[in-house]
């Protein structure tokens, strides 16, 4: 079974997790708009996509703020490399694929 990026980098910021009093609920694993993507659940494959993460102890901007460590990032090189081509990169793609099948 494919991974989010809650379950990959443990972080505890799920809905539910051991994180979520102190740093609250993480914008990836809320984002209903990206369900799906990557194989992912809500924004868990995408979250380099999702404005307002949490990485790094600090909160990080839209993906044009931080793509570069993003891009470096354990998770994206593992959804990049299990979706192959397939693989999104940004959730606007989605939309695209779908509405143009």
């Amino acid at each position: 079974m494919k991974k989010n990026c809650w379950e990959i980098k443990k972080c505890g910021r799920e809905p539910g997790g051991e994180q979520t009093e102190e740093f609250g609920i993480c914008p990836a694993a809320t984002d209903e708009s990206s369900d799906g993507v990557n194989s992912g659940k809500d924004g868990g494959r995408i979250c380099w996509a999702v404005a307002g993460t949490f990485c790094g102890g600090k909160v990080q901007g839209s993906f044009a703020q931080k793509q570069v460590s993003c891009m470096a990032c354990e998770v994206f090189k593992r959804v990049k490399n299990e979706e192959d081509t397939e693989f999104v990169l940004l959730k606007s793609a989605k939309c695209y694929r779908a509405c143009n099948k």
